[in-house]
């Protein structure tokens, strides 16, 4: 926002409080939006072997055919490959009987970056390490034969939801069992049984290869490992996931996540089961438009597994992170699914700037954009008297600035270390005090106003409804600016802010040098950032650049800018004229 860059100074000292709070506004800000790893590292070979050892490399693939022992009345297996698609209206999923796994998971609702319907499976990365809703097991040869067996399914050819689809095999002493129920809604439900040679198997229905949205390296390294375990809800980033780490307890829920999309396995009762984090690598090309095998990055990929050494059932969420579509998942008392949309320390803020922001959208513009620019002036008049405060502010402490340097000129002779230098702090506290001056009274409206801005960043950087949303010239406002055209006006309007500002207290060549870096600075982040927090900025310079302009023609504005040209002509050693601007 634009106060939160451009605050009145308040005499020296205070200028470097204020430049203080700057820089550690620029060192969170980049931290939050810069400070993600360019390239996340390799596991360590023994996570690698921890994390293999749960999917089939391609060169490790069983042949299809059944063991010698399969043979006779115990037997049930399939003959050949067959294909079940299932639909309802918000998804499409194509499950193939060899694995009894999904090979296809198409969202209906969503889009892909060439603009075809998003399919949830990452068909690079599933080629590897195993597709949805294949089975896990700790016995990596158990697991590759579970992944090739043909297993019978109860119906071929196309299912619509509401609906149900069960695969049985058996052979070798192995029998699984795995049946499915569809309803109209992104949930299904699973349950699954397997025995060996008479005895509980231990197998465990996983997501194991990510989401196929995942295209650049920032859209992996986004990925979580998410939890609701014993009532409290985390979130784990890829690069403290171990692969073959096993968790057990109760779990409200439990499964990955990107950016944008998750995957979460809510346990029927009782809870009692077992988790498996997943974490493998990927290579990808650094250009996407032209890929260069020479030039490519290892990206994580995060999956999970749950299930028991017994006969289980659990719910699976495969689909968008919408606060709305979460929010209406029952989870039996536990912990709610909104918990996935991850808006981190800032959720307090987040949360109900995102419910506004949504109402906009919904009841009075029908566009994102104009929804984030109705928000950001609803935002702006609420902060205009913080504004005002700071200001009054200013000009209290301009109004003693005179008497406040006689003061420090009267102990100038003293060093720092000398003890009567306390005498000087102490007599400008009480002329402070006397005259009603909070030396922190500018700071303070701006640092109510730094965790608004944060909590917007949060927002919106992690809302779907903003992925792919088209506005004007912006083709997605969770993306940058691909014309550059709302950075460059973001400095230009920030400069005028600056330019705006009476600054009575800082130094001329100071001021210059804040006028020209400040924009510079910020303008740089509003480069890389999502267009729709650009959008913000740059709305909110521009109501910043009205409110300036209207508080400068009222009459305690007239005094700043009047006491800001004294001191300008008092330094340069010119006469006092009046202060125009």
């Amino acid at each position: 926002m634009a106060e939160l860059k451009n605050p009145n100074q308040q005499g020296g000292q205070d200028s470097k409080t204020i430049l203080a709070f700057t820089a550690i506004f620029l060192v969170m800000f980049l931290g939050l939006q810069f400070l993600k790893p360019k390239k996340p590292a390799t596991p360590a070979p023994e996570t690698q072997q921890a994390a293999a050892a749960s999917q089939p490399a391609p060169s490790q693939v069983l042949p299809a055919a059944a063991p010698a022992s399969d043979t006779g009345a115990n037997t049930t297996q399939a003959v050949s490959e067959s294909t079940t698609v299932v639909e309802n209206e918000l998804y499409r999923v194509t499950f193939s009987n060899r694995g009894a796994q999904v090979t296809s998971w198409i969202l209906k609702k969503y889009r892909d970056e060439e603009g075809k319907p998003l399919d949830l499976v990452n068909h690079e990365a599933a080629a590897k390490f195993g597709y949805p809703l294949s089975l896990f097991t700790y016995d990596q040869s158990l697991t590759n034969r579970l992944q090739q067996a043909m297993f019978v399914p109860s119906a071929t050819g196309n299912i619509t939801a509401p609906g149900t689809l069960s695969f049985e095999y058996s052979g070798g002493g192995l029998t699984v069992r795995k049946a499915f129920k569809f309803d109209s809604s992104y949930v299904i439900h699973a349950e699954v049984s397997a025995s060996q040679n008479g005895s509980p198997l231990a197998t465990l229905l996983s997501w194991p290869s990510g989401f196929g949205d995942q295209d650049t390296l920032p859209h992996y390294a986004a990925a979580t490992l998410d939890t609701a375990l014993d009532g409290k809800a985390d979130q784990v980033a890829f690069k403290k996931v171990v692969g073959g780490e096993t968790l057990h307890g109760s779990f409200d829920w439990a499964g990955v996540s990107d950016l944008y999309f998750a995957t979460i396995f809510l346990p029927d009762s009782p809870k009692n089961l077992d988790l498996v984090s997943l974490h493998n690598s990927i290579a990808v090309p650094q250009n996407r438009k032209k890929p260069d095998p020479g030039h490519v990055d290892q990206a994580p990929v995060l999956g999970a597994a749950m299930g028991a050494a017994q006969p289980y059932s659990v719910r699976i969420y495969a689909g968008p992170k919408s606060l709305d579509v979460l929010g209406a998942i029952p989870t039996n008392g536990g912990v709610s699914l909104e918990k996935v949309v991850n808006f981190g320390w800032w959720g307090i803020i987040s949360k109900p700037l995102f419910v506004t922001l949504r109402f906009l959208h919904d009841k009075v513009t029908g566009e994102w954009g104009w929804a984030i620019l109705i928000l950001t002036l609803i935002l702006n008049v609420a902060m205009l008297p913080t504004r005002f405060q700071m200001m009054k502010s200013s000009l209290k402490m301009q109004r003693i600035q005179p008497q406040m340097d006689a003061v420090k000129a009267k102990y100038a002779k003293f060093k720092t270390t000398d003890p009567r230098r306390q005498e000087m702090n102490k007599e400008i506290f009480d002329l402070q005090k006397r005259e009603g001056v909070n030396m922190f009274g500018g700071c303070i409206p701006m640092l109510i106003q730094w965790p608004l801005l944060f909590g917007f960043y949060r927002m919106l950087s992690n809302v779907i409804e903003l992925r792919q949303a088209h506005w004007l010239w912006l083709p997605d406002l969770s993306a940058p600016d691909p014309l550059h055209i709302l950075p460059i006006f973001f400095i230009v309007s920030m400069f005028l802010v600056q330019w705006l500002t009476p600054s009575p207290g800082v130094d001329p060549a100071q001021q210059r040098m804040m006028a020209f870096t400040m924009p510079a600075v910020f303008g740089f982040m509003t480069w890389n950032i999502g267009s729709g927090l650009a959008l913000y900025w740059a709305g909110s310079n521009i109501l910043g650049i009205v409110q300036q302009v209207l508080m400068n023609r009222t009459k305690m504005g007239r005094e700043v800018r009047e006491i800001a040209a004294k001191r300008a002509a008092k330094r340069a050693g010119k006469p006092v004229i009046a202060a125009r601007r």
